[in-house]
């Protein structure tokens, strides 16, 4: 595949507990997603996650930076949930 276009994406996170929540989470879909004409990679450094879609064409780009921000979305929103005071999954 020529892999000729890339968009990366960065989320900055108030802990590094956060991060690698979210991190660990979408990292688990990396093999699912990916095709043949698109591909993805989930980098975290300590509260930086960074997402780096590469894609043969645009429409590939565009619908892998969809899949993967909604699943940072789900992600980040789950994990808010899950670590409110008083939840049993509550981080501490």
């Amino acid at each position: 595949m020529d892999r000729s276009h890339e968009a990366t994406f960065i989320c900055e996170y108030d802990s590094q507990a956060a991060a690698q929540l979210v991190s660990e989470s979408i990292a688990r879909e990396l093999d699912e997603i990916d095709d043949g004409r698109a591909r993805a990679s989930v980098t975290r450094n300590r509260s930086r996650l960074t997402l780096t879609v590469v894609a043969a064409d645009l429409v590939a780009l565009r619908a892998g930076l969809n899949s993967w921000t909604s699943l940072i979305e789900v992600a980040e929103t789950v994990g808010a949930v899950a670590t409110e005071p008083g939840s049993p999954n509550e981080r501490v």
